[in-house]
């Protein structure tokens, strides 16, 4: 469905998005937060006209800054509940969803282009 360039920019967007609904949980702000149209975002973002390793240093980078945020969470604040997408999740929750989307497009990623 969308290039390895198109993947690893999904990648990056997706986990500040999910960090983003992570940090309003966490800080206690209930505001209910809208869904987001992930192929919308793709086809805007133009990764095509970008190099690889540019694309790849920014989801490190991302992800870096990830890990700062979630690391430094209370652990009253993973249990924190916010609305998005119309569906209810726990911080904690959104934690997990992070590291099963990494998962989830590099498995793809080695299946389809690795082989």
């Amino acid at each position: 469905k969308w290039s390895i360039k198109e993947v690893i920019g999904h990648m990056a967007d997706t986990e500040r998005v999910f960090c983003y609904r992570a940090l309003r949980f966490a800080r206690g702000d209930g505001t209910p937060l809208p869904s987001f149209d992930e192929n919308d975002y793709v086809l805007n973002a133009n990764f095509a006209q970008r190099t690889i390793m540019d694309l790849a240093d920014e989801y490190d980078a991302v992800r870096r800054a990830t890990i700062l945020l979630f690391r430094n969470f209370s652990p009253d604040a993973f249990m924190r509940i916010g609305t998005a997408s119309e569906r209810e999740f726990t911080v904690r929750a959104l934690v997990y969803i992070v590291a099963g989307h990494e998962r989830h497009h590099l498995a793809l990623l080695r299946e389809r282009y690795l082989k």
